[in-house]
Parts: C-alpha cells; sequence; structure tokens
C-alpha cells in the first residue's frame, strides 16, 4: 500500500513533465486508485491546482499503511508534491517565457467512510502563478510543455472564469459538467489540452443585474399607474385673477348666455370659455351672488340661466 501512495506521485510527475515519460506510465501496471485533477483558471492567469488522490482501503494492513502515509504527510510527501510543481512550473516558464511561480501549496489525508466502502484519500493543492497567458483572450496549454497522460479511471478538469465562454478547445472535453472534463486512459500531445477564453459580450452578472433592474421598474410602473386611475392628479389651479379680469369673464360669460339664448349647462360654460372649471365657478358664484344668475341642479350638473328680472341691456 505504501509502494502504491508513494506511486501516486509519480503518477502526477508524469502528468505535469515532459512526455518523454510518459510511455513509462503507459507500461506500468495500472495501480489500485485514482486521481483526478482540477485546475481552477482566474482571469488574471493564475490557476488552483487540487489534486485528490482516492484509493480503497481492503484491509487492516491498508488501513495502517494509509495512516502511516498520512502521518509522513507533511515532512515527506508534501516537499515531494512541492517540487514537483515547482519544476514543471520552471520547464513551462522557460518554455513559454512567461514568468511562473507555485504557492499556496497544502495537503491533507483522511479516511473516508461511503457506502461503496473505505477510501484513503489525499488532497494536495497549489497556486500557479502565471499558468495561463491573459490578454484581450485567456489562453490555456501553453504551460503543459511536454503533453500529458491520464490512466485508467483518472480524470482533469478545468474550470474557466464566470466572465468567460470557451471559444475553442482540443482535443473536444468529454463532458463539460463542471468544468471542461477529460477521462483516462488518455494521451495529450504537447500544450494539450489547449483552451482559449473570451469575455463573455453580456456578463452573466450584469444581465442578473439589469433583469432585477427591470422588474424593479416594471413594478413601480404598474404601482404609478395604478394610482394614477385611482385617484388622478389634478393640474393645480392658476394664481387668483385680479378683479378687473374677474370683472371681464363676468361680463364674457353673461355674454355667452345671452347668445345661447340664456341658459347653459356649467360644463358646456367650461368647454366654450376654455377656462379652468375653478375659474368658472369663481366667475358664477359672484354672477349668482349679485342676483344676475340661477343655478338649477340637474342631475349632478348645474344649469346655470339669466336672472328674469335682470334687464337685456344691463350694465354690470
Amino acid at each position: 500500500m505504501r509502494r502504491v501512495l508513494r506511486q501516486a506521485i509519480l503518477v502526477l510527475l508524469v502528468l505535469l513533465l515532459p512526455a518523454a515519460l510518459t510511455g513509462m506510465a503507459a507500461a506500468a501496471e495500472i495501480p489500485d486508485y485514482s486521481i483526478a485533477y482540477t485546475v481552477t483558471v482566474a482571469d488574471d492567469g493564475s490557476a488552483l491546482w487540487h489534486v485528490e488522490y482516492r484509493t480503497l482501503l481492503l484491509t487492516v494492513a491498508d488501513v495502517a499503511d494509509f495512516e502511516i502515509y498520512a502521518a509522513d504527510l507533511s515532512e515527506v510527501y508534501l516537499p515531494e508534491f512541492r517540487g514537483l510543481m515547482e519544476r514543471s512550473a520552471a520547464q513551462a516558464a522557460a518554455a513559454t517565457g512567461r514568468h511562473m511561480e507555485i504557492g499556496g501549496v497544502t495537503g491533507n489525508a483522511v479516511i473516508q467512510e461511503s457506502p461503496t466502502g473505505r477510501y484513503g484519500v489525499v488532497v494536495y493543492t497549489a497556486l500557479w502563478d502565471g499558468f495561463a497567458r491573459p490578454a484581450s483572450t485567456i489562453a490555456i496549454g501553453d504551460a503543459f510543455t511536454g503533453g500529458m497522460y491520464l490512466e485508467r479511471d483518472n480524470t482533469l478538469v478545468i474550470r474557466i472564469p464566470e466572465e468567460y465562454t470557451v471559444a475553442q478547445v482540443v482535443p473536444a472535453p468529454d463532458t463539460t459538467r463542471d468544468g471542461l472534463v477529460w477521462s483516462g486512459p488518455r494521451t495529450f500531445g504537447a500544450g494539450e489540452p489547449r483552451v482559449v477564453l473570451e469575455p463573455q459580450a453580456f456578463p452573466l452578472s450584469f444581465a442578473a443585474a439589469g433583469l432585477a433592474l427591470l422588474i424593479v421598474i416594471v413594478i413601480a410602473s404598474s404601482v404609478f399607474f395604478r394610482g394614477r386611475r385611482i385617484a388622478p392628479i389634478k393640474s393645480p389651479d392658476p394664481a387668483p385673477r385680479a378683479e378687473a379680469e374677474l370683472k371681464s369673464l363676468d361680463d364674457r360669460i353673461v355674454h355667452l348666455l345671452r347668445s345661447q339664448g340664456g341658459e347653459l349647462f356649467q360644463s358646456d360654460i367650461v368647454r366654450m370659455t376654455a377656462l379652468p372649471r375653478s375659474t368658472v365657478s369663481t366667475v358664477l358664484n359672484d354672477i349668482h351672488a349679485r342676483g344676475l344668475i340661477v343655478k338649477i341642479k340637474k342631475g349632478r350638473e348645474n344649469l346655470i340661466r339669466l336672472s328674469a328680472d335682470m334687464p337685456a341691456d344691463e350694465e354690470h
């Protein structure tokens, strides 16, 4: 079991270092474990590597071996993993001419119980700065200078930033569930997998914000117009007219009544004079107080009629 655990590091070495070593991996006996490599690329070109090694612990001896491995992880195996990642980054930097650096290296080993059995799980993580080439587009793959080999039951997952979309990918992934996923056995050529990312024309975060804003506008408009139907907004009354102007309006309305046979509905006076309702009402109250007209209620309206006592040629 300890030999198998140690060989997992060598398999990772085959994955990252030049393809001349892949023939050794292909010819070697396939060990009883699986490795999932998840590479999460950020928009600045850095990538968080998450390497999960999983093996089935069938016997008490397997458990004991795994516990020994876990006890030595921080002092033995984690430095080996860090050195592997640093050598891989150095070779990729020399090939691409781009500065690369490895940081944030961690390791952990636990035993997990599941319905399918007991597993020993080792997880290594590392932040690879400069892994991809960021520009107007992000190019992923040139760090895989020597190609790669995935054994049976091993997977490689590349996750991309949310604001980007895949413009090109070679070779095509097996699935796109939770990222671009390739499954072994598979051999990649130099610089593969190659992925080109482009910024989304309209990022989803902006689309969600725009949709939320649209919903707010629609709701606010609905409330506003519903309020207008329930309680119409009245135009403000014009400024009070001077007494001389009211006098001339008295004459105008009296003259209009005479020309129409001596009576009109109040609404007709408003329509025919094109005056505000409040102004017509004020003038009619003044004329009525002087005894020049009478108001007769007709349903919901007032019928305005010249007083019978008013001479036809009265001056007022």
